[in-house]
């Protein structure tokens, strides 16, 4: 499992007016059927019904929001950074960021956990975060994601 695997370049975003979670949220349904195909309907109404088990804020101002899909066949991902922090409910009470969506087949298994196995612990690390977030262009962000692997598997 790989970043270029999870994202394609219209799946990186940066977000300027971002107010709230349920935007937030509402707005990474959105950017999931542009550059996915996704009904964003459906995947919001999934992101939500994941967030009321819990939420996904996992701190450092990143959050992991992530759902499972009817009718997707492999997992695949969203990042946005935002230019204002949201609070998110996150577990240090810190506004959020920085978001790594991700969504996976219904019954998908090993597959999903690699993937966020993958982005939280890219996203724990404080280096890269702050890389993303001094970098406000999408390109420059989808080219430190999918760069990040190569020079960590190196």
């Amino acid at each position: 499992m790989n970043f270029a695997k999870l994202l394609t370049p219209q799946a990186v975003k940066v977000l300027s007016s971002t107010t709230s979670k349920k935007r937030l949220l509402t707005e990474l349904a959105e950017l999931a059927e542009t550059a996915h195909g996704l009904n964003a309907a459906t995947v919001v109404e999934a992101l939500l019904a994941r967030e009321a088990l819990g939420p996904t804020g996992v701190g450092h101002g990143v959050a992991l929001p992530h759902a499972r899909l009817e009718g997707i066949d492999v997992v695949t991902g969203l990042f946005v950074l935002l230019e204002k922090p949201v609070d998110f409910g996150s577990v240090d009470r810190q506004p959020v960021d920085i978001a790594f969506a991700l969504f996976a087949p219904e019954n998908a298994g090993v597959e999903h956990l690699k993937a966020l196995a993958l982005v939280s612990r890219t996203l724990r690390d404080a280096s890269i975060c702050t890389k993303l977030r001094s970098n406000p262009s999408a390109e420059t962000l989808y080219t430190i994601l999918t760069e990040t692997e190569g020079a960590k598997a190196a």
